[in-house]
């Protein structure tokens, strides 16, 4: 396989790595190329449900903010309240525009009380926090700094983790990191990663070491089979992850995708959206997602296009992602619903032409 590098599309630090790992499918992020299938989808489900995967995740870019108002910026742009947020922590932080729709949902990591990093979804965050710091006269500089992460996922993460670093890892809470080596590699080391099954990103900060690290981490995963995997779309469905971008339209709202309890509607008004959010929370949002179980036991493959739902012959809503899950044996997606809809109703897909029927159900799936 042969890519032609650019400025506006670049290949990761691991990604000579990837190849000779097998890796067959690329799709792209952030203008840079993502993994996502090695040649055997069923055996990098499982690997990630009962073992140890490795993903090249290096398009999870991180915008940084330094200087004396990195954090008085860093609240401007999210609707979670950060005033307590210690250095060495992380959280979940919605970005909203002006009028309340969710422009991305990063984790925000903050490394001292003058530097913090935005870990995004895909999209040019980069470009708007800068805006608003020049905007607002804001003493801070907005960068990409050289930072790629590897994830380290599923129940046996931890035992790699420790073989690498020690069983301090070990004591890590959620969205807690480190600043650390691997032998004289530097990274940052958290506990986080977008899947349910447990794990840990390691944010390689020196570039041109990427080979080196994914080598060391191969082989210090050997023990336990490791292998290299991708953030897993069937997974994350099952798991009821939300895919920024993918399950959300340019409408979407925080509290139309389970993301209303990191939206803390006592911030500041100098925060972007908040107005607008105190307002839909007050009104009650237009939709909600839920999940369907579509009828029919023949796996369908997955799809990234949205369909429309109807219930007795009128759109309510759309299925904005599905898959084949092999421990429900079913077809599973979330969708986008008109807030009348509820757990227990019996609405139709429109797919390819096709009604397929499906009960709404409660996320996450399992």
């Amino acid at each position: 396989m042969e890519i032609f590098q650019t400025t506006r599309l670049r290949c990761s630090p691991f990604y000579d790595a990837t190849i000779a790992a097998g890796a067959e499918v690329f799709s792209v992020y952030n203008r840079m190329l993502l993994p996502c299938g090695y040649g055997d989808a069923e055996a990098e489900y499982w690997r990630l449900l009962r073992g140890v995967s490795m993903w090249d995740v290096a398009v999870q870019r991180q915008g940084e903010l330094r200087g004396a108002d990195a954090g008085r910026l860093a609240q401007i742009l999210t609707t979670r309240d950060i005033s307590t947020t210690e250095a060495g922590r992380g959280k979940y932080a919605p970005l909203c525009s002006h009028n309340g729709v969710l422009i991305n949902d990063p984790v925000l990591l903050k490394l001292a009380d003058d530097r913090y990093w935005l870990s995004i979804a895909d999209s040019d965050i980069l470009f708007w926090a800068r805006a608003v710091a020049a905007e607002r006269g804001l003493n801070a500089r907005v960068f990409e700094p050289d930072v790629s992460p590897l994830a380290l996922q599923g129940p046996k993460a931890e035992e790699v983790a420790a073989a690498i670093f020690g069983d301090w890892v070990r004591e890590l809470k959620f969205f807690a990191f480190r600043e650390t080596q691997a032998g004289d590699i530097p990274l940052i080391v958290a506990r986080s990663g977008w899947s349910k099954q447990g794990g840990f990103e390691l944010y390689l900060t020196d570039g041109s070491r990427g080979g080196e690290l994914w080598n060391l981490v191969s082989e210090a995963g050997r023990p336990w089979d490791i292998g290299p995997g991708y953030p897993n779309g069937t997974e994350r469905i099952e798991s009821g992850l939300l895919s920024w971008g993918g399950d959300t339209d340019d409408a979407t709202n925080p509290y139309e995708v389970r993301l209303g309890k990191y939206v803390d509607l006592d911030v500041g008004d100098e925060v972007i959206g908040i107005k607008a959010l105190r307002e839909i929370h007050a009104r009650g949002a237009a939709r909600h997602q839920l999940g369907l179980l579509l009828d029919g036991d023949e796996p369908s493959p997955p799809h990234a296009l949205w369909y429309s739902v109807r219930r007795e012959s009128k759109h309510v809503g759309d299925m904005t992602c599905g898959t084949w899950s092999p421990r429900l044996k079913r077809n599973i997606g979330f969708a986008l619903l008109a807030r009348d809809i509820l757990p227990g109703a019996r609405v139709e897909v429109l797919k390819d032409g096709d009604e397929i029927g499906a009960d709404v159900v409660e996320l996450p799936f399992l």
